[in-house]
This record gives structure tokens, sequence and C-alpha cells, in this order.
């Protein structure tokens, strides 16, 4: 299979996983909503689905590296995200829908090592690019679902719509095993106690630490950002799930087309300016939120701040994948676990910061984009082998 073909089937796979958790991003709010639940709340539920998913990013990742057929386990990704959510759609509480959601997140979580493995490897000589051109799958994803299930939302309850948003998943999941079937194989290896303890000792050092450290803010400040947007747009201008599901939609296109392109700057001009700048910018965004603009203005600015930090995803997993120089699937899926394990705090912090008021919560985006930005300029991106010969 071509090179431009393969890439374009993952990035349809990407998008078939990641529909019906892409849809999460209204269905969450409008079931809380329904559920009478409080901003804390919502953003809790957020942290716990994305929580449960970053338990999966390791293992899957692990698994990637010692399994010669990786395209079998692709395919079966798409199963359990499928029968996850449909499962889900019928959760009868609060806590129940949490875990239900938590499991079905698992199989999402576990496409993207995997998956992000076998591109990196693949393309080696330009990881980001690829990366990018995967996460576009993602990106318009995020973009498409809200619209859809805001539009399903104005005839069907929360159940219902959840159930719809598994059809694209299993339609792509009934297509992709002839694509798995161009996987290419790699030599079956066992994880050997040495070559963890290197890889370990890699993330141990201080560029290491500070680079997991710039990850985890980095998604702190998104996740902070999307799973308060929607809620903030029907709760403070009164739009309905339709129209918020459009608007969001439209915040999320910009950093969806960039991705790519943004990734291949990376690989030519650096990682370092690239996320500097990714981050600094969302940071600039988020503090003119706090001002509460007009309308107009601050719909301007909340694009500017999701699509910056949206755009620079790509980079972000490349300067990890620099960082370890090999086990490509290991690697991407502690990094997945950092962004969705870790960052997804920020969804919580999000919650209760907007239990305060709707400034604050901006500011707290705000600062952890900055936060970001300083520990990137202050990153060494060398690769490890590349700092050694200096």
């Amino acid at each position: 299979m071509q090179q431009r073909t393969f890439l374009t089937w993952f990035a349809v796979g990407h998008l078939a996983n990641d529909w019906p958790i892409a849809a999460l991003w209204l269905i969450v709010p409008t079931a809380g909503i329904a559920m009478d639940l409080s901003p804390t709340e919502i953003g809790l539920l957020f942290t716990l689905i994305n929580v449960g998913g970053a338990l999966a990013y390791l293992p899957a990742g692990i698994v990637a590296d010692q399994v010669a057929d990786r395209g079998r386990l692709l395919v079966a990704t798409f199963w359990w995200v499928a029968i996850g959510y449909g499962v889900a759609a019928a959760a009868p509480g609060y806590l129940t829908l949490a875990a239900m959601l938590a499991l079905a997140g698992m199989g999402n979580a576990a496409w993207h090592p995997i998956a992000t493995g076998v591109l990196t490897r693949r393309c080696s000589e330009q990881p980001a690019q690829a990366l990018g051109i995967h996460a576009i799958g993602g990106s318009l994803a995020e973009v498409l679902a809200p619209v859809s299930v805001g539009l399903l939302l104005a005839h069907l309850d929360w159940r219902a719509a959840l159930a719809v948003c598994v059809l694209p998943t299993l339609l792509v999941g009934l297509c992709f095993p002839r694509v798995a079937r161009a996987v290419p194989r790699v030599e079956k290896t066992a994880v050997r106690g040495p070559d963890m303890a290197e890889l370990l000792a890699t993330w141990r050092r201080r560029d290491g630490l500070r680079l997991v450290a710039m990850i985890c803010l980095y998604n702190m400040a998104l996740m902070a950002l999307l799973s308060m947007i929607p809620l903030y747009l029907v709760a403070a201008h009164a739009l309905t799930p339709a129209a918020a599901g459009f608007v969001f939609s439209a915040l999320l296109l910009t950093g969806a087309v960039a991705q790519p392109f943004v990734g291949r700057l990376s690989d030519m001009a650096g990682r370092r300016p690239v996320l500097v700048a990714g981050n600094l910018t969302a940071a600039l965004a988020g503090a003119a939120l706090v001002l509460q603009p007009p309308f107009a203005v601050m719909l301007a600015a909340m694009t500017v701040a999701v699509a910056a930090l949206d755009s620079i995803r790509a980079a972000m997993l490349a300067a990890a994948v620099d960082r370890a120089g090999r086990r490509e699937a290991t690697t991407l899926g502690f990094a997945f676990a950092l962004m969705d394990g870790v960052g997804a705090l920020g969804a919580l912090l999000a919650g209760i910061a907007a239990g305060l008021s709707w400034p604050h919560m901006f500011a707290l985006a705000a600062g952890l984009s900055l936060a970001a930005a300083a520990l990137g300029y202050a990153t060494d991106f060398s690769r490890p082998a590349d700092a050694a010969r200096r």
C-alpha cells in the first residue's frame, strides 16, 4: 500500500475511533444538566473518563512493541470502542456512567500509541509530519462529532445520541482489516529490564523531567478549555446544544487543519520555537478571555487559544519520541498517558474555577499555558544521542 494511502487510512481510523469520545464534549454537559450536576461534577466526570483511558496508553504501547502483527491490535480497538460506548449509553447513574465511559475510553486510548508507533517507525525521517496527518483524523472528529451530536440532541436524549455515535466506529472497523494487513510486521521482542530502566532514566534526567512537566501543563490547559467551553456557551450565553456544537466545532477547525503543517515546521525548525510559540499564544488569548470581551471578540480569542494548543500536539508527541530515541509505541503510550492522565486534571480544576466564575476558569487555562511555554523555553530538545556528541 502506498504511503499516502496508508497515512490517509490511519487518519480515517483515528477519526472513527475518536468520534464517540469527541461527541462527549457535548453529551457530557447535556447529561450533566439532565442529572442536575454542578460544573465541578461535570469537570470531575471528564477527569474520570480521561484517567480511565490513560490507564490503557502505556500497556498498549508496551504490547505494541512486543507484538509482530500490530494491525490486528488496531482492528480490535474499533470493536472495543463501539461496544463500550454502546453499553455506556444505558448507564443508570453518575458513577456507573463514569465507570463505563472510562472503560470504553480504554479502547480508544489503545489505538493511539499503537497507530502512532507504526507511523513514526514507517516515517522515521519526518515523524512530526506523519503524526500531524494522523492527528487530522482525531481533530476532524472533534470538529464534526460535536456538530452532529448537537443536531441529534435536538431530537434525541443524550443516551440515544451516544448510541448513534458509535456507527462511524463500526463502519470503519469493518473496513480496516484490509489496511491492517499492510501494517509492516516487526520482529517480536520481549520487554527487558535493562531496556525499561534505560528508558526511564532518559525521562528522569533534568530535560526529560521538564518535558514531562510541559506535556502535563500543556494538556491541562487544553482540557480546561475543551471541557468547559460547551458548558460556558450554554450556561453563560444561552446557546442551544446544536448552536454550541457548531461554535465548538468551528473553534477546533483551525487547529485541525494546521496540525500537519505545524508538525512539518517543527521537523525543520526544531521543537522549541514551535512549542513555545503555541503555548504562549494560547496564554495571551486566554488572558484576553479573562476580561470577558464582547461575544464576537470572545469567539475569536477562544479560537486562537484552542487552535494554538491543538496545532502543536503532533510536535509535542514528536518531542517525546526524540527524547526516547526508540521503542516508539511505548514512548508514545507514556506521552499519551501524561496528556490524558495527569493532563485530565485540567478539567477538574477548570470545573472548580468555573464554580467561582468564568474569568477564573479562563485565567487558569492561561496560567497553565504560560507555565508550559516557560518550561518549553528552558528545555533542551536535542536527541540524547545528539547531546552526547557535543
